[in-house]
């Protein structure tokens, strides 16, 4: 019946278990909403060959509804409603919440490309791979205007906005190619925004990013001279390390717990923090791109507002190369397992 009804709806294949979740609810809504178009359709034929006009100056009778026909009317439809919602909204609260474990990509739309990065490397443009029966983390930013990352086969749509950033996850079920969108006018060759999604078997997967890391660090070492010989290949954590070191942010934040003019950056990824207006925020992706792109906007209380913005002084994979960093700051307690990390007492005024 799933097949029949999404061929009859021209849908494409479902490729993960949210695109079946999904289809289910629009099976549903479509089936109702047309019974219900019919019924009503029905009624309306009918009361038009009850009560039409018989003869000449003939008045149509008067019809008075009884209450429990309007609690009827009024209660069907709002139930109707109420169950789309219930079955609905589980599907989106669980769209914004990866499972432990899900492999991370950063994405960024540009006018008219998709890039994408992946953690240690590599990078790619257009083309994004991943592995079947994995879940995919997607932590999309973009570089100039609203762009949104849509794959019909995953049911799956996310805005890409400036200077900031939001996410969504996925697990393709089976392996193929599939069309990536750009589903936000975003200007003159906005329908030439176009990408592909290869889903690769885990193995085969495991093997190419395997090879990628490995080429791009043969390249590196081999454009490296002298004492520079010896450092590792450059990783997504490195150059967050060099873009920090480079913008300034090591001046004002320590990365060992040390009181400084900002917040530590040690443990400070998913840490809660209260900020000036009293509220509690946990410094997730997003809080930390915000903080960079305006940081004024959410304080921790205690600090200076003395932090400039780097809204057009860093690009989006500098932002994303710093947030994997201070990602990867963490204490071996911090790191040996889950915890709420140390408190950090915020610096007196």
């Amino acid at each position: 019946m799933n097949d029949l009804l999404r061929r009859l709806l021209f849908l494409p294949p479902q490729l993960s278990r949210h695109a079946r979740d999904v289809d289910g609810l629009h099976f549903f809504v479509v089936i109702t909403t047309l019974v219900a178009g019919f019924l009503i359709f029905a009624t309306a034929l009918v009361f038009m060959i009850r009560y039409r006009r018989r003869r000449e100056g003939e008045a149509t009778p008067e019809v008075q509804p009884k209450h429990w026909h309007e609690a009827v009317f009024v209660g069907v439809p709002l139930a109707f409603f109420l169950l789309w919602f219930a079955i609905g909204y589980p599907q989106y609260v669980e769209t914004t919440q990866p499972p432990p474990g899900a492999m991370d990509v950063f994405v960024q739309g540009k006018k008219w490309m998709w890039k994408f990065a992946y953690q240690g490397g590599p990078s790619s443009i257009d083309v994004l791979r991943v592995p079947a029966g994995r879940p995919v983390r997607l932590l999309i930013t973009s570089r100039d205007v609203i762009h949104s990352f849509y794959v019909p086969e995953l049911r799956l749509k996310q805005d890409a906005l400036p200077g900031r950033y939001t996410q969504t996850w996925f697990q393709a079920d089976q392996p193929g190619r599939y069309q990536v969108f750009c589903a936000e006018y975003c200007g003159l060759s906005h329908s030439g925004m176009l990408a592909e999604l290869v889903v690769l078997p885990a193995p085969e997967f495991d093997i190419w990013i395997a090879e990628q890391r490995r080429g791009e660090a043969r390249a590196q070492d081999a454009a490296l001279t002298g004492s520079e010989r010896s450092m590792p290949g450059s990783s997504i954590l490195d150059q967050g390390r060099r873009v920090a070191a480079d913008q300034g942010c090591l001046k004002c934040h320590s990365v060992d717990g040390s009181r400084h003019i900002g917040p530590t950056f040690i443990d400070l990824y998913s840490r809660h923090e209260k900020l000036t207006t009293g509220e509690v925020i946990t410094a997730d992706e997003a809080y930390l791109t915000r903080s960079m792109m305006d940081p004024a906007a959410q304080l921790v209380a205690g600090y200076q507002n003395v932090m400039p913005s780097f809204q057009g002084r860093m690009t989006p994979p500098e932002v994303a190369a710093v947030v994997e960093y201070i990602k990867s700051l963490k204490t071996p307690a911090t790191d040996a397992g889950p915890s709420e990390g140390p408190v950090y007492e915020p610096i007196p005024r």
